[in-house]
């Protein structure tokens, strides 16, 4: 995973991602969590990047920029690389 993927654009304030912890609908993003969480947050140490489980929700991201703007992606049936796609997409979406 390269650097400048994740180097999050000035606006995003915010990631959070909300997965159930034993579901296999959230395999690929519990997956995804281990491998990239340590890259993200080296590489963006003062934006908070929040992990939520809860019992049988589906994956999904959510983006909050500047000025209270919120985007959500849903994750459900992505593999890995498509949720890469799915944050890299969301954490560049700051500067629109």
């Amino acid at each position: 995973m390269s650097s400048s993927k994740y180097a999050f654009a000035k606006g995003l304030k915010e990631l959070r991602f909300h997965h159930c912890q034993t579901s296999d609908h959230s395999n690929a993003i519990r997956s995804f969590l281990t491998r990239a969480y340590p890259t993200m947050k080296r590489f963006n140490p003062h934006t908070p990047i929040m992990i939520r489980e809860a019992l049988d929700i589906g994956p999904r991201v959510y983006a909050r920029y500047e000025f209270g703007r919120e985007t959500m992606a849903d994750l459900r049936g992505l593999d890995d690389k498509a949720i890469e796609d799915k944050v890299t997409e969301l954490v560049k979406g700051a500067a629109q």
